[in-house]
């Protein structure tokens, strides 16, 4: 019992990531309607990101580690809004019209790029952040002396992810910008002749998801150290295919149904081999996708201009 109770918890942290993933993922394919590739890359480059300017600061500015580390955040959540803006003034706005099917396209062409960036800025070498906040926090201890436990950095995980996502579901169902990124989602021709700004709320909402997937990237640097953009590339595709199955309409169920993705995962690689656990996971995403009920009256996708 005690066994199984280490696995949920482990799972806790990658259900985490998951569920921040997922919420931005959704917002963001409210206004594109359409795949979006470069969310997971964009998750892998922000992490990326945050372990070089680390390395710089460490050995060329010779600050601190507490200092190097907010360095390392701060230019993360920078490079990411710079990259969403970048995407949805050159990319995204200008395909949502004419030719959405081009922006799933698009976004490859974009993870390629983000890969290189990242790969060029470390000159192909891999660095690795020290262990931090590794101390672990007892939950229960068995009879024979096994100890459940996480450490601090894994439960300041769990609490600022569940703390954001809490927040966005909270302005998404009260706030100004959350009726109008549902009104956008719908029908973006009927928003605008009701007045709403869509360009802005698409700004907004692709914005908005960006800094998730910064937030989750940041989150799994720290965690592990190092983050590869083969990890972005696996993570982006779980996460498109969770939120495949449970909807596109509400980020906040998207992120419940991920988080617990992220926990089956680690039930599964705590009691059958890992190597096969990827493989198995998709395997059970694409049934879910394929012998779910039709709820296609009920989550309309309307192609309007």
């Amino acid at each position: 019992m005690h066994y199984f109770l280490q696995q949920l918890l482990n799972g806790l942290h990658s259900g985490a990531l998951y569920a921040l993933l997922a919420f931005g993922y959704v917002l963001t394919n409210g206004v594109l309607r359409r795949t979006n590739l470069a969310h997971g890359p964009l998750f892998a480059f922000a992490g990326q990101v945050l372990i070089l300017f680390a390395v710089f600061g460490w050995q060329i500015l010779w600050l601190t580690l507490p200092a190097t580390i907010v360095l390392g955040v701060v230019a993360a959540f920078a490079y990411a809004a710079l990259t969403s803006a970048l995407l949805a003034r050159t990319v995204f706005l200008p395909l949502a019209q004419p030719s959405p099917n081009a922006i799933v396209v698009a976004t490859l062409g974009v993870s390629l790029v983000l890969m290189e960036v990242g790969r060029i800025a470390a000159d192909t070498r891999d660095f690795w952040l020290p262990p931090m906040l590794s101390e672990a926090v007892t939950f229960a201890v068995s009879a024979g002396g096994f100890r459940v436990t996480l450490t601090v950095i894994q439960l300041l995980d769990c609490a600022a992810a569940l703390a954001v996502l809490a927040l966005g579901g909270l302005l998404l169902s009260r706030s100004h910008f959350g009726r109008a990124w549902r009104a956008v989602s719908e029908d973006r021709l009927a928003a605008a002749m009701c007045g709403i700004d869509v360009r802005r709320t698409f700004y907004s909402a692709v914005l908005g998801g960006a800094l998730l997937a910064a937030l989750a990237g940041v989150m799994a640097a720290l965690y592990y150290g190092n983050i590869s953009f083969d990890t972005g590339l696996v993570f982006g595709l779980k996460v498109l295919f969770v939120t495949a199955v449970g909807g596109y309409r509400d980020p906040l169920r998207a992120a419940i149904g991920a988080a617990l993705f992220g926990i089956a995962e680690s039930l599964w690689s705590g009691y059958f081999a890992t190597e096969w656990r990827d493989a198995w996971m998709f395997a059970l995403l694409v049934a879910m996708l394929v012998l779910r009920p039709d709820d296609s009256a009920d989550e309309p996708r309307p192609r309007t201009a």
